[in-house]
């Protein structure tokens, strides 16, 4: 089976499983327990999840993947959402392709998302930039941070 090279990536590295299916490369997502086709923004996905999880120790069990939601009446689709222990959206991750270039499109994009889930925490990634931001829905801004938390129970 051969594999093409998915870029190096400004993460740890991680050992996925993967598998070729009709053609398509597949990745082994443990979030949604099933293989998924492996898109320069899945390998992004997949990457950041394992970061979550390894070096921030966030349980498997808060995190959700690829989950629709309702905003103005339309269906989105965020990337990664870590849940706080009362059940409540924390943190939303939007992860782009490596070759995407993060503008203020894609913090406007993460931003509307949020209207409809409150998270206190917005990240954008393409696997090479990660940004990280505070949201102070009070005031109606958001203050950029160095990294996000190590998972905490508090």
């Amino acid at each position: 089976m051969h594999f093409c090279e998915m870029q190096q990536l400004n993460l740890p590295t991680y050992q996925f499983k993967l598998k070729s299916s009709e053609n398509k490369q597949l990745i082994f997502d443990k979030i949604r327990k099933k293989y998924v086709v492996l898109t320069p923004e899945e390998w992004v996905r997949q990457n950041f999840v394992s970061y979550l999880i390894t070096e921030k120790k966030y349980p498997i069990s808060l995190i959700a993947v690829e989950k629709q939601l309702i905003v103005n009446n339309l269906k989105k689709r965020f990337d990664i959402l870590i849940f706080n222990t009362d059940g409540l959206p924390k943190i939303i991750v939007e992860c782009k392709s490596p070759s995407i270039k993060i503008s203020q499109d894609t913090f406007d994009q993460i931003a509307r998302y949020n209207l409809a889930l409150n998270a206190e925490i917005l990240v954008v990634t393409n696997g090479i930039e990660h940004y990280y931001c505070k949201v102070d829905t009070k005031n109606e801004k958001y203050s950029f941070l160095k990294d996000i938390e190590q998972y905490s129970v508090k």
